[in-house]
């Protein structure tokens, strides 16, 4: 005679299936627990990289102004330097007041975009130009010891102004690369950096004729 099973109770010869939810349900955690250590990991990289990303903008903003401010010793100098010039050449022709008005004007333009600077000590070289070609016309004045050491000297300064706005143009090139460049982009739009002016000058000592000495 067959034993009689009762009603929910497991056949015979089979395994016990208990606790089979639990398991599933511990997978299914442990899952959980994996993707949520990745989106910390995740988010840990990127604010990482987000700060390194920052601080590199701004050493490079940074290294912009400190080339800029190179850049302005070398006009300063080089403004100090043209009323001595002017000084000496007076009497021979009567630019000075001009070519005064002209460094009045560019000193109270120190703040300006660097385009606009360029364009305005550029016309300052046609000034300075125009000073030392009065040594063509005028064999007193070419031979005279202190005008041929003040052009000397705007040799020497726009030496050093043309070191200072390559290194200066340097780092603009490299500022703008981050700026603009992807990914450092999203950081740069983020908090406010931008691209650079580049900075050209056309030299007055490079169209001169050289100072001989007589």
């Amino acid at each position: 005679m067959r034993p009689r099973t009762t009603s929910g109770s497991q056949p015979p010869g089979r395994p016990l299936r208990l606790g089979y939810n639990s398991r599933d349900s511990l997978r299914h955690q442990k899952s959980i627990d994996i993707m949520l250590w990745f989106l910390i990991l995740v988010i840990a990289a990127l604010l990482i990289w987000g700060i390194m990303a920052f601080n590199r903008l701004v050493a490079q903003r940074n290294t912009v102004f400190e080339a800029w401010a190179g850049i302005d010793v070398q006009l300063t100098r080089r403004y100090d330097l043209v009323p001595s010039l002017v000084e000496t050449v007076r009497g021979y022709r009567s630019y000075e007041s001009d070519v005064l008005k002209e460094i009045t004007e560019l000193r109270t333009s120190a703040d300006s975009s660097a385009a606009r600077r360029s364009a305005l000590e550029t016309r300052l070289s046609d000034r300075i130009v125009k000073l030392f070609a009065l040594a063509e016309d005028y064999p007193d004045l070419k031979a005279d010891e202190n005008f041929q050491q003040l052009h000397q000297s705007l040799v020497d300064i726009e030496d050093d102004l043309q070191y200072a706005r390559r290194y200066y143009n340097g780092a603009v090139r490299d500022n703008n690369n981050l700026v603009e460049g992807f990914p450092s982009l999203i950081v740069a739009r983020l908090f406010g950096f931008g691209s650079r002016e580049f900075f050209e000058i056309d030299v007055a000592s490079k169209r001169t004729t050289p100072m001989v000495q007589l």
